[in-house]
């Protein structure tokens, strides 16, 4: 069997069921009566299933509603009536309580899709290139808490998953990911479009396999489930051979799982006498600070109600924000290499550190030994492969951060520590410094700063969007100046970097979220890697809302080519070389050829309006907003830097 996964993000915690709401209507299809070709009498053969990796941990709450529209029914089977193998996938996920999936057809799929016309549950959303499939996907999971289900065909069509895989994967996001394959007599022989697809995303998914069986299908597909959605969340893909899909059996639906490691292996419930030194050493503690990432994303109401007892501040990761209120009067906002001052300031000052669902991923820490060297360290994770990884703890829990907040909260209460603990001092220490060293940006004449975009975006929406983005300044940006409320209203590629991946992801929320206002923060370079989703977005209808923040550059390696190269412009430019006074492209003809309004604007005073009338005008729209190339992010501890490296001042507009 391989070796599990070395890979690991910032874990979600809680176990929910998979309830998920009823999906829109798809227009009836003409069903023409099945021909079932093959034998009953199929050879059978033995399922073979590959895992890699650990556990990793559930997805979540939040559930939203999805539309609600009644499908038609279409004619199904007597439960004792043989039906194929594709017939039996597309169950399986009505089972699971699958909705929505995102599909791309190909000759190796298409049993698959054929099975999906029949279904009068699932809705697909079909995507114009397997990668936004995938991204939908993660979308759709990372605003739900619900697991995303992505469908594509053998070959080139397997392969362009692999971004969105390894991405779920560093992210903990619950994805199921299901391929056509060839024939099974064909694996091995180098046919048309095959890919050993199974090897390929071995070490990027939490676990996958290659069904050989047709009667493997029911089990094989509620152990993906279970396996993207317990212990540490993570991406899980079905390799579905063709003759598979058209092989003819009557399932069974009560064959238990077999997955006995991995379940002796799923953490614990915490242990109290860990939790009482834990409480113990924050009642010790002078300057206590919270570090919280993406698995407190299941545990926000647990975590409020901790610092409500403890008065403690708060600093979040790029991967958890939200998961406490950005607004708060404790909160400290992002740490880390693009992180508030204050943040970063609070972390190497404490001297106890409560890092509740985070990785000590290295955009965090900087320089490792530099990082809370002062600090006592309580790691609380789900995944015992991150406990000691990066940075040794003082006290480890491994285990699920909601019910190790719930046990810490009850004995807390039980003493009475509300008010008991007095971190006033530490408070108005932290205070000065967001007084001193405040998230700003300059003006210069008419150009539209993109954090003051962001700002009225955030006003005029009343920090109430969910928003997607890509990868790069515009990504950073949309991480300090939009205030998050409640978890999963922020859906980033965080630690895998994935540009292209905001408006893809912005689909898969709107799916999941169809009354939500769901805006994508973009950038030029990032847009233009999936801007064939515009396609998607207006066929399906989707409110999708794209603020596009162009300044017809690679904004962050601009930045890097500004402080550390002398501003030598290595390939960076993105417009038209010969004519860089005109927009190019002209982003407006994208939406323009799909059928999308769009509107530019270009000055300062004109935005507000401009935002307005994009959030009111009804189904998607595209604002391109034109800013300068100039502009860098600030705070900025460079990579492998501490504390002391910060820099706060400059732009491009000087030299270094």
């Amino acid at each position: 069997m391989p070796k599990m996964a070395a890979v690991a993000a910032a874990p979600s915690t809680s176990i929910a069921p998979i309830n998920r709401p009823p999906s829109s209507s798809k227009a009836p299809l003409p069903i023409s009566t099945l021909s079932l070709p093959l034998s009953l009498n199929h050879k059978k053969t033995r399922s073979l299933h590959i895992s890699n990796s650990l556990s990793k941990p559930t997805s979540s709450t939040a559930t939203t509603s999805s539309p609600t529209t009644e499908k038609p029914s279409f004619p199904r089977f007597a439960p004792d009536e043989p039906r194929k193998g594709a017939d039996i996938l597309v169950e399986a996920l009505e089972r699971e309580g699958v909705t929505d999936v995102f599909a791309y057809p190909g000759e190796a799929s298409v049993e698959i899709h054929q099975a999906l016309t029949r279904s009068n549950k699932i809705r697909n959303v079909l995507p114009r290139h397997e990668q936004g499939g995938v991204f939908a996907a993660e979308g759709y999971a990372r605003a739900s808490g619900l697991p995303g289900v992505c469908i594509t065909t053998s070959g080139p069509g397997a392969t362009n998953l692999v971004s969105g895989l390894a991405d779920a994967l560093l992210d903990s996001v619950p994805i199921v990911a299901i391929t056509g394959q060839v024939p099974r007599r064909m694996i091995g022989t180098d046919a048309f479009q095959e890919t050993p697809i199974v090897e390929v995303t071995r070490s990027i998914t939490k676990h996958n396999y290659l069904v050989l069986d047709v009667d493997d299908i029911p089990r094989i597909v509620r152990e993906a489930f279970f396996l993207a959605t317990s212990g540490r969340p993570g991406p899980v893909l079905i390799d579905v051979p063709k003759d598979t899909q058209q092989q003819v059996a009557v399932p069974n639906w009560d064959v238990p799982m077999k997955l006995p490691g991995y379940l002796s292996r799923l953490p614990k419930n915490p242990n109290e006498m860990h939790l009482e030194q834990i409480v113990r050493l924050i009642s010790e503690s002078r300057k206590p600070v919270l570090y919280v990432g993406g698995g407190c994303l299941n545990s926000s109401e647990e975590l409020k109600r901790f610092v409500e007892l403890t008065g403690i501040p708060v600093a979040s990761t790029l991967m958890g924000l939200g998961a406490f209120p950005v607004g708060d009067e404790l909160s400290l906002q992002m740490l880390g290499m693009h992180g508030t001052v204050y943040a970063n300031y609070a972390v190497d000052k404490s001297d106890m550190l409560l890092a509740f669902g985070v990785r000590f991923d290295d955009r965090v820490t900087g320089k490792l030994e530099a990082f809370a060297s002062r600090a006592k360290i309580v790691h609380i994770d789900i995944d015992p492969a991150e406990i000691g990884k990066n940075k040794q703890p003082h006290v480890s829990v491994c285990g699920d951060v909601k019910l190790a907040l719930q046990g810490i909260n009850k004995i807390l209460e039980s003493r009475g520590a509300r008010g008991k603990m007095d971190f006033r001092a530490w408070r108005e220490e932290l205070n000065e410094q967001k007084v001193k060293y405040p998230l700003s940006f300059k003006t210069f004449g008419e150009a539209i700063p993109p954090q003051y975009a962001i700002q009225v975006l955030d006003e005029l929406t009343d920090g109430n969007a969910i928003i997607s983005t890509g990868v790069g300044q515009h990504q950073m940006w949309a991480a300090q100046f939009y205030k998050y409320k409640r978890p999963r209203q922020w859906l980033t590629s965080g630690g895998f970097g994935a540009m292209g991946f905001g408006l893809p992801a912005a689909i898969g929320a709107a799916v999941a979220n169809p009354d939500a206002i769901v805006v994508d923060i973009d950038g030029d370079g990032s847009f233009i890697m999936n801007v064939q989703e515009l396609a998607t977005i207006r066929v399906e209808n989707l409110p999708v809302k794209i603020m596009l923040l162009n300044n017809q550059h690679l904004g962050m390696v601009v930045q890097c080519e500004d402080r550390f190269f002398k501003a030598n412009r290595a390939h960076t430019y993105l417009g038209n070389p010969s004519n860089e006074s005109e927009i190019f492209p002209n982003m407006l003809k994208f939406a323009e050829a799909c059928g999308i309004p769009a509107a530019r604007v270009t000055r300062k005073d004109d935005l507000r309006a401009a935002v307005q009338k994009m959030l009111k005008t009804p189904g998607p729209y595209l604002l391109d907003v034109i800013v300068p190339h100039q502009e860098h992010v600030l705070p900025m501890i460079p990579s492998g830097g501490a504390f002391k490296d910060v820099i706060t001042e400059g732009d491009g507009r000087r030299k270094y």
